[in-house]
C-alpha cells in the first residue's frame, strides 16, 4: 500500500475526530456518525440480500455525521474533510457529488490555518467557504483543536 495513501487516510480520520470532539463538547448537537465507515461492516453481513449493492452505493457517498439539534428541530448532514491548504476547487466538487445524493449536506474542511464549514448549496452558488461559525463550535475551543490538529500534521510530516 502507498504509504501517501496511508497518511491522507489517517489525516482524513483525524479531522473526523476533531469535528465530532468539538461538536460534542459545545453540547448543541447529537452527534451520529453516519457515513459508510461506520455502516459498512453491520451491511456487509446483509450482502447476499439483491438491494444491498444499491443501498451500499449510495452510503459510500454518505455524508460523515448527521447532528441533531438538542431541540430536535434541525438536522445536518455535514462531509468532513482535511486540506493541507485550503482548495476551494477540490471543496466544489465534494459538493457538487454531495449535492447530487444528499438534500441540503454540509461540508466542514479542517487545514492547518483554520476549519471551515458551509451548506454545499453555498459553496456551489456562491463559490466560496465561510470559516467555522462560532454559533457550533466557540473560536477557543476552535483554537485548541486546531493546535491540535497541527501536532498531529507535524508527527505526520
Amino acid at each position: 500500500m502507498n504509504i501517501d495513501f496511508s497518511r491522507n487516510l489517517i489525516k482524513g480520520r483525524i479531522a473526523e475526530v476533531i469535528f465530532e470532539q468539538m461538536i460534542r463538547e459545545e453540547e448543541q448537537y447529537t452527534v451520529i456518525p453516519f457515513g459508510y465507515e461506520h455502516t459498512m461492516p453491520t451491511l456487509a453481513q446483509y450482502r447476499h440480500i439483491s438491494e444491498v449493492p444499491k443501498v451500499i452505493d449510495n452510503i459510500s457517498e454518505a455524508p460523515d455525521f448527521a447532528l441533531v439539534s438538542e431541540d430536535k428541530t434541525k438536522i445536518y448532514l455535514v462531509e468532513v474533510k482535511y486540506q493541507k491548504n485550503f482548495n476551494l476547487e477540490e471543496i466544489k466538487n465534494y459538493s457538487e457529488k454531495l449535492l447530487k445524493r444528499w438534500e441540503s449536506p454540509w461540508i466542514f474542511i479542517a487545514t492547518q490555518d483554520n476549519f471551515y464549514c458551509a451548506p454545499c448549496s453555498s459553496v456551489m452558488k456562491n463559490g466560496d467557504m465561510s470559516k467555522l461559525s462560532e454559533s457550533w463550535v466557540k473560536k477557543e475551543r476552535q483554537l485548541e483543536y486546531l493546535k491540535l490538529l497541527n501536532e498531529f500534521e507535524n508527527k505526520l510530516k
